[in-house]
């Protein structure tokens, strides 16, 4: 097997600027970090995911989660930037896990990632079309179905991602701007009514950590960083990767968790410690906005209803060029169809790649609706729970990945860079996954459903290393070339 830690060199040529990259567009730090932090969707996690989480969860303690999270993040990223700038291509996990642990795991790291986050841009856009309709209901008076809406999302999904991902950008950039001001107006409205009861740090205290659920509790608030690694899968893109992926990824992980940590402890505080999660439970759609109204004000709340829509659909977007660039960088190596690895001549462009996965998000969204699941009770909350443990699993694997592909490189780094640090986010990790696990029967509801969805995320695995081994019997080649 070919040395990984010069495999990851040789990939340079298709990541870099100015070396016939067809897809190089100059984007720069900010322009990155606003896709992927609008992949966090700001305004929708807060007034759709945290309610959730506190009435799955049980907890008060989310504030503290995402604290905790965005620490465990910070030291992951210190090998993953590293990384980044060692296997310059745009495959991200899948990139890092086979440079570092050999083809087979990577390619399985490679479904995974696509199976995971073609969940989410399903599960997200229910969001969008349950949003949209009850918008509608509200001013309009007329009742439509959910999933008419979450069609005519992934249509518009589909013109813009076929596109210039800078027409993106700007679309991304533009709604994270609106929904952020007007988070913060309910932040600092919270703020200066001292809250239900009074400014308290107790939503942020260890002490907090036995109430509730902790494992689902930490499932969700990793949730909200779900998409930070697009840093790395957006480098073919990027104005000087080498730089600018390293700098976006702090960024994007200190703007997601800071802005986090502080909204949804105003949110605690809001509705009171001790009744944040009976006001969740009772009505999790309406929490957010009912403290907007109290807060202030019927215009403010009404602006938030309308910017919700737009803040799902953009985190549906941000996922959606994701998957595009999975495919697309697994294409060019050879384990996907030639044509998903082509790019536009006009849009310069994944444009083939981007169809596919707007037909699989339609047909996925046709066949749950017909099945007539709940879309945020089963969709929403079933697929970003079972999406969120195969995204921390592939983390967790490229943890791994950092430390063999350093230990057989032949340059010398920092211990800390190469060893310390993904060993501790290896160990944090697998502990966040052992607690995921061990609660996810909470979440879905019923044991034999946590068997299910969380076999179908084994199984999704699975595939890839099953690819990969009948790569290596047909294809040698091919799989040489990964």
């Amino acid at each position: 097997m070919t040395d990984p830690s010069k495999t990851g060199h040789a990939e340079a040529a298709d990541g870099e600027a100015g070396s016939g990259n067809p897809l190089h567009r100059g984007l720069g730090v900010s322009q990155i970090v606003f896709m992927v932090v609008a992949a966090a969707a700001p305004l929708g996690l807060v007034a759709g995911g945290v309610p959730l989480a506190f009435a799955v969860s049980g907890s008060p303690g989310m504030p503290l989660y995402f604290a905790l999270s965005t620490v465990l993040l910070l030291i992951f990223a210190v090998g993953f930037t590293l990384m980044a700038g060692r296997v310059r291509n745009a495959g991200a996990f899948y990139a890092y896990v086979q440079a570092g642990l050999g083809r087979i795991p990577g390619l399985s790291a490679s479904t995974l990632a696509l199976f995971s986050y073609t969940l989410l841009l399903v599960g997200v856009n229910a969001y969008v079309g349950v949003a949209t309709s009850n918008v509608i209901e509200r001013y309009a008076e007329v009742g439509s179905p959910w999933w008419a809406w979450a069609l005519v999302s992934l249509g518009v999904i589909a013109f813009l991602g076929y596109r210039d991902i800078e027409l993106s950008a700007k679309v991304l950039g533009a709604v994270l701007v609106l929904e952020s001001l007007l988070l913060l107006v309910l932040d600092l409205g919270i703020v200066g009514h001292g809250g239900a009861h009074g400014l308290t740090a107790e939503p942020v205290s260890p002490s907090i950590v036995g109430t509730g659920s902790l494992g689902l509790g930490v499932m969700f608030a990793l949730f909200g960083f779900i998409g930070f690694e697009a840093t790395a899968v957006f480098r073919n893109e990027a104005k000087d990767p080498d730089v600018t992926v390293p700098r976006a990824t702090y960024v994007a992980i200190l703007v997601i968790g800071v802005f986090y940590s502080f909204t949804v402890w105003a949110i605690v505080v809001g509705a009171g410690v001790d009744a944040v999660v009976g006001a969740a439970q009772a009505d999790p759609e309406g929490l957010v906005l009912t403290l907007t109204r109290s807060y202030v004000g019927s215009v403010w709340a009404d602006a938030m209803q309308l910017l919700l829509i737009t803040s799902q659909f953009a985190c549906v977007l941000a996922f959606h060029n994701v998957v595009t660039r999975y495919q697309f960088a697994l294409a060019r190596a050879g384990a996907l169809p030639a044509p998903l690895g082509v790019v536009h001549p006009r849009h310069r462009a994944p444009s083939a790649s981007s169809a596919v996965a707007s037909a699989v998000a339609f047909v996925t969204t046709v066949v749950v609706a017909a099945l007539g699941l709940d879309p945020i009770g089963d969709l929403y909350a079933w697929f970003s729970g079972a999406a969120t443990l195969g995204i921390v699993l592939l983390m967790a694997a490229t943890s791994l990945a950092i430390i063999g592909f350093f230990r057989r490189a032949d340059e010398r780094q920092s211990v800390w860079r190469t060893v310390v640090a993904p060993a501790v986010a290896f160990l944090g990790l697998a502990c966040v996954v052992c607690l995921m696990v061990a609660n996810f029967p909470l979440l879905v509801g019923t044991p034999t459903g946590a068997w299910v969805i969380g076999g179908l995320v084994a199984l999704s695995a699975v595939a890839g290393a099953v690819q990969a081994l009948v790569l290596r019997a047909r294809r040698p080649a091919v799989y040489e070339r990964l």
